[in-house]
């Protein structure tokens, strides 16, 4: 009796399970760069941004030369960092290609990691995108239509390290810890984001443009060695696990409830308009962030007109406002449960407003404040940190309305998100070509629309509690 309770519960931060959780929060950090690079190496790359002289001149040699007679460059080759005449809509076409690749990948992968394992999925993924990234300045001296083929490929192999991570996290993580583990390796993101546009534009004001590219695509192919060599698809195959932890995690994992092989409830789903209200948020959240992500450096260089080693950092400080409203979000959500001071549903679409709202109120003014410094920066750095309360809102709240099916629904509401992600850069790309101040104001007034549709829709048909295709005792059928 008293051995029991020790050998279950194993060691805590320095097993292997957190190790594992480490490796991936590098990962994820280094695929999170390798698909922001573009947005803030494209500044330098584009003719068509209109820098200014300043915008690069600390750079040497002939990428000053290039930048500053952007006429000649058109033709010519430079090893170290051409410029290329890309127009907004090709711009924006290249920004979605990753979106594109994902979305090819989000089905199939779940199959394939069942196939050929977690490990080698995830691993092959991300020596791909490496790869790629290594790659790409050399594809965008050969065209452009090879830029958008390797962003694509990119997107479809981080499609499948993405997925392959929940099937690893089945079969390590504890029922008890999947929390603390999944939060520490998916922060990897969040703070990818935030150093690559930080240090993006350091890097190629002092190396060029092409840098971003060679050593975030180098990082991520030592993380590869590190992956292959460190990492099994379950702990009872791993070599350096101590009996102590191997028992802790497969005996928590056995006393799971496991239910048998369930069919999926198609036919309910689509007929279920609370799943639908899920859905609609996801689509309106991801249109304005992936605005936000992929043209936010942009943004600032064209209508703000600094430099790029001034737009990279200054694009850096939305995620640090996002990761702090988050964290603080997921507290306030909790405490107003916990304190009974509001039902689940009043806490979910009360975030849910907050998160769709003040952004969209955000993006409004932008356009009418664009004079002022202080005030343009301040309205980017709320937009994504606002936006991220939906985390406390309709992104969970599948758990509540199907927790059966939640990791599955989750997987089609993330579907809906990079839709809109496509729409949204291809459209800005678009809008923006016609007419730069023009275009921006109608960038902003489209993403808060979407914004206000999402919301009203999830405001009526949203619901927290397990709807009837959902419940145990129901029996599924398609």
């Amino acid at each position: 009796m008293d051995q029991k309770p020790t050998t279950r519960k194993g060691p805590d931060f320095c097993s292997l399970r957190y190790g594992l959780a480490l490796i991936m929060h590098f990962s994820n950090f280094t695929m999170i760069t390798q698909r922001v690079s573009l947005s803030i190496a494209i500044i330098a790359m584009v003719n068509g941004t209109q820098q200014h002289g300043p915008s690069n001149a600390s750079t040497q040699g002939p990428l000053a030369d290039t930048l500053h007679n952007p006429g000649r460059s058109a033709r010519e080759f430079n090893t170290r960092a051409s410029v290329y005449q890309w127009s907004p809509e090709t711009q924006g076409i290249i920004f979605s290609s990753i979106s594109y690749g994902i979305i090819l990948t989000l089905i199939p992968s779940g199959y394939l990691a069942g196939i050929f394992g977690a490990k080698q999925m995830l691993g092959a993924g991300l020596l791909i995108s490496s790869l790629l990234t290594l790659f790409t300045p050399l594809a965008a001296d050969v065209g452009v239509i090879l830029v958008i083929v390797v962003r694509t490929v990119q997107g479809m192999a981080q499609g499948m390290a993405w997925t392959g991570q929940f099937t690893i996290w089945a079969k390590w993580a504890p029922p008890l810890e999947r929390s603390k583990l999944t939060s520490i390796a998916g922060s990897g993101a969040a703070f990818g984001s935030f150093f690559i546009l930080c240090v993006g534009g350091l890097i190629s004001q002092a190396l060029g443009w092409p840098f971003i590219f060679y050593i975030f695509g180098s990082i991520g192919c030592v993380c590869c060695l590190l992956w292959f060599t460190v990492i099994y698809d379950d702990p009872t195959h791993h070599p350096c696990i101590s009996a102590r932890e191997k028992e802790h995690i497969v005996s928590s994992l056995a006393q799971q409830p496991s239910s048998p092989r369930r069919s999926v409830p198609i036919k309910a789903m689509v007929r279920c308009l609370p799943l639908w209200a899920i859905f609609t948020g996801f689509f309106s959240h991801f249109w304005l962030c992936t605005i936000i992500l992929t043209y936010l450096p942009t943004y600032i260089s064209t209508v703000l007109h600094v430099n790029i080693r001034e737009s990279g950092v200054l694009s850096s400080l939305p995620f640090i406002a996002a990761s702090s409203c988050t964290i603080l979000g997921g507290q306030l959500a909790d405490f107003l449960l916990s304190r009974k001071l509001l039902s689940l549903i009043a806490v979910r679409k009360l975030f849910s407003s907050l998160g769709l709202l003040l952004p969209s109120l955000c993006a409004v003014a932008l356009p009418f404040v664009a004079s002022s410094y202080t005030m343009t920066i301040a309205l980017l750095i709320l937009i994504p940190g606002t936006s991220n309360l939906c985390d406390s809102g309709f992104i969970i709240n599948t758990l509540d309305i199907a927790p059966r099916y939640a990791s599955f629904l989750m997987g089609i509401s993330r579907g809906f998100g990079l839709i809109a992600g496509i729409v949204s850069s291809t459209a800005t790309g678009f809008l923006i070509s016609q007419d730069s101040e023009s275009g921006w104001k109608n960038v902003f007034f489209l993403s808060a629309a979407v914004n206000m549709f999402g919301l009203i829709f999830y405001l009526t048909f949203g619901r927290a509690e397990i709807q009837e295709w959902a419940k145990e005792r129901t029996l599924t059928r398609l």
